[in-house]
């Protein structure tokens, strides 16, 4: 024998590769360029296949179809019965009676008057009555939406010294929300809002809450004179700087109700009466405070939609029936635009409402409608009653919804799932806190997408071993009876490849070569004779990702090793087929189906060479 031989033979008590059928790998069937970019379209538009209800139906069912898919009551409302209608009016008037004091509280909060609130709880319903798709989302004001529409509105107009101004910039952000909404509804761009994630809602609206409870400090301790700003230490600053205007009194009054009635200090003011005013002619769409109420929009716009849209869903897998994504941005988002045209301003589907709604037995949207006529005769004959109320009261309401917003156990959970999305979630609360709602929101956004941009110029790459006893490959390190074929690195890559991280692959790739080399030579086993690289995993690669396997072939065949690839799928094969006509890579020894198969073949070519030099 001659002395380099034991070199290419595997040792006495390495794996034994029984050999097995090998498959051939078949391309994907042939489509033309524009039937994939329909189909890709198709997929990124419209995932859920609108329009299959419309398959073979005749032409005035598919008009039916078409009204009941814009407009949601058609579809249930013919079903609709008494029975229905009890439990409806049960939980409408139950959300009403939340609805009030919320509206105006809120409607103070966004440092618009009172009425406003009243407003936007009576307008709105009606709307999303007629097209929205969740059986439990109430709507109206919101104390986020609320707070985020004041503090930017406030940055640039004063809501004292100029409030018919800063009410037609709220009424014209109102307006752009809706737009945009109705928008990404009407575009199929719903994805956009999936950039809030979970982890930045929690930590965003944890901020909030805590900012909006402090900003409440002014009514619970009677001050007179309190900061405009939204960030923390300004907050407290203003309050403790101004300990010489609290007022006992006030603050007796948060604890005991018989007390408060007799020594506040300030109540709302008078309310107007009557139904909601046209404010259409106090839209802004020019002028140089149209930047701000277009930021202002998309701002409240986006985060107003995802809590309503994450309301929706949360209830609807509740009660076990589908919510619409689209549809109720289109919904959401004309019910603003309409909003902003009769004196509303932003609205969207409360958690805390809606939770009262669903515990009350809602069982269609009439409960929005019987909420909205409640509503409309408290406008018309019951505003005297809310003259007097202290404003401490509104305070402590706004202090009690918002609380809530505080999610410690979920907090919680996503530390124990994810250290990064905790690291996020902190700074979305730490930056709402400490900087202002929109720069916080938007650091933790920034985050989100660096993240995003890690996994995608980073990819996961992992060596796999056999378990012993079958023809199965798996990460080494995950499974520690895994073990290692020797000549063989078997390489699984995670990730599309494209242009942003083909330098890393190639760069990782051949470090995974020098390492496992290395480590042969310390155990004094057969060096590496093939690359394997499983692609089961790579869903997607362009013209720089088709390079890297050229380039990568060139560098390994200069250390004496074969690079073999296993299972591209779908486009990833049909572009690798097309940029190689000389069958370098995809040969018929350097393309198989699965792994097994691809080191039983060549565990035989290499017994055959090891024989051959006997």
């Amino acid at each position: 024998m001659e002395p380099n031989a034991s070199n290419n033979m595997q040792p006495d008590n390495c794996l034994e590769i029984t050999p097995m059928e090998v498959h051939k790998v078949v391309p994907p069937p042939h489509r033309s360029t524009i039937q994939k970019l329909k189909s890709r379209l198709k997929e990124t538009f419209f995932p859920d296949d609108p329009l299959l209800q419309f398959k073979r139906q005749p032409l005035g069912k598919k008009w039916i179809l078409a009204a009941q898919y814009v407009f949601p009551i058609l579809q249930w409302g013919p079903n609709y019965s008494f029975k229905l209608f009890k439990s409806d009016i049960v939980s409408g008037l139950t959300i009403a009676s939340l609805a009030i004091p919320q509206g105006i509280s809120y409607a103070k909060l966004a440092s618009l008057p009172p009425i406003v609130g009243l407003y936007s709880s009576f307008v709105p319903p009606l709307v999303y009555a007629v097209l929205g798709s969740s059986r439990d989302l109430a709507v109206g004001p919101v104390s986020i939406a609320s707070l985020i529409l004041g503090s930017m509105l406030r940055q640039e107009v004063s809501p004292i010294n100029d409030p018919l101004l800063f009410l037609q910039l709220a009424f014209s952000s109102t307006f752009f929300a809706g737009l945009f909404q109705a928008s990404l509804g009407l575009l199929r761009l719903g994805f956009i809002i999936d950039f809030l994630s979970k982890a930045i809602l929690i930590g965003f609206m944890a901020g909030a809450a805590v900012i909006v409870s402090l900003q409440q400090l002014k009514s619970l301790l009677g001050i007179t004179h309190f900061t405009k700003k939204m960030g923390l230490v300004p907050v407290l600053s203003s309050a403790f700087h101004n300990i010489n205007e609290w007022s006992w009194q006030t603050i007796l009054m948060g604890f005991c109700f018989l007390v408060f009635l007799l020594l506040a200090r300030h109540v709302i003011g008078k309310l107007q009466e009557g139904l909601n005013p046209p404010s259409w002619n106090m839209l802004h769409f020019h002028g140089s405070n149209l930047g701000l109420v277009i930021k202002t929009g998309l701002v409240t716009g986006i985060i107003s939609l995802t809590e309503g849209i994450a309301v929706g869903r949360t209830f609807a897998a509740l009660k076990n029936y589908q919510v619409d994504g689209n549809k109720e941005m289109m919904a959401i988002g004309f019910m603003n635009v309409i909003g902003s045209a009769t004196s509303c301003y932003v609205t969207t589907g409360a958690f805390s409402r809606s939770a009262v709604n669903h515990n009350a037995g809602a069982k269609t949207a009439v409960s929005n409608v019987v909420m909205s006529v409640t509503v409309m005769v408290t406008l018309l004959f019951l505003m005297p009653l809310f003259q007097y109320t202290p404003n401490v009261v509104l305070g402590a309401i706004i202090v009690t919804a918002v609380i809530g917003l505080i999610d410690f156990p979920a907090a919680c959970q996503i530390w124990k799932i994810d250290k990064f999305d905790f690291v996020v979630m902190l700074c979305a609360f730490f930056g709402v806190i400490f900087i202002s709602v929109q720069d916080g929101l938007a650091i933790a956004v920034a985050i989100s997408i660096f993240k995003i941009l890690l996994l995608v110029t980073r990819p996961k790459t992992l060596i796999l071993g056999n378990i012993p006893g079958t023809d199965i490959f798996r990460n080494l390190h995950h499974y520690k009876d895994a073990t290692r074929i020797p000549g063989f690195l078997i390489l699984s890559i995670e990730a599309p490849i494209n242009f942003a991280n083909t330098t890393y692959l190639k760069e990782r790739i051949l470090r995974w070569i020098n390492e496992y080399e290395t480590e042969e030579d310390i155990k004094k086993q057969s060096s590496i004779h093939f690359l394997i690289l499983d692609l089961s995993a790579v869903s997607a690669i362009d013209t720089s990702g088709v390079s890297l396997f050229k380039d990568l072939k060139k560098a390994v065949e200069n250390k004496g090793v074969q690079l073999v690839l296993v299972n591209p799928v779908g486009e990833v094969l049909e572009k690798l087929l097309r940029a190689d006509d000389a069958r370098d890579i995809m040969g018929p020894d350097t393309l198989y189906l699965t792994v097994g198969e691809a080191v039983a073949a060549l565990s035989s070519t290499m017994k055959g060479q090891s024989s051959s030099n006997v």
